[in-house]
């Protein structure tokens, strides 16, 4: 794994994540926001105690154990990711409540256009900020965003204690079978 200096880190809160997003995926995944060790590397879901790619392979939405690196493979399998905020921050619980609903404004717009059959946040918290729908659960919404209809999943952040790998994979199954229907 790549170490990077506290400066490298600093610097890396100015740069932008590109989307991994073509046109008609099957699931678009959306982050909360880039970390600073994505934003370091220009990796959705790098950092090594992110749950994320291996809940994705464990859940069947990828045949092999994906890397970081790898991310563009995922558009072969119908699969895309963005962030609900594009700022770069060491945690989440570093933006504010505006940017919560200005990335819930900006991913609609998105999602407008990109068209996925499905739109899967990961984070029921930033899904509750960003979209004002403070009763939400993990699980399928009842909001659809055109012909988008949206699942919440877990956070696959390894600060989430409450949802186990396992317990993370089989939720993000149920969203797979879902999307092949």
């Amino acid at each position: 794994m790549t170490r990077f200096t506290p400066a490298q880190l600093e610097a890396a809160r100015n740069r932008l994540v590109p989307d991994v997003v073509v046109g008609g995926l099957q699931v678009l995944f959306c982050g909360i926001n880039p970390g600073l060790m994505t934003a370091a590397t220009g990796h959705h879901f790098a950092r090594p105690g992110n749950r994320f790619w291996p809940v994705l392979h464990l859940s069947g939405f990828t045949p092999r154990l994906l890397k970081p690196a790898e991310q563009q493979e995922l558009l072969s399998f119908g699969l895309g990711i963005t962030n609900i905020v594009a700022r770069a921050t060491a945690r989440a619980d570093e933006l504010t409540a505006e940017e919560y609903v200005e990335g819930g404004r900006l991913l609609t717009v998105k999602v407008t256009r990109w068209k996925p059959k499905w739109l899967a946040l990961v984070g029921v918290t930033a899904y509750r900020a960003a979209f004002g729908d403070r009763k939400a659960q993990v699980g399928p919404q009842e909001r659809v965003i055109g012909e988008t209809r949206v699942w919440v999943l877990p956070n696959p952040s390894g600060l989430n204690a409450h949802w186990t790998a396992a317990t993370m994979a089989e939720e993000f199954a149920r969203l797979r079978v879902a999307a092949q229907t």
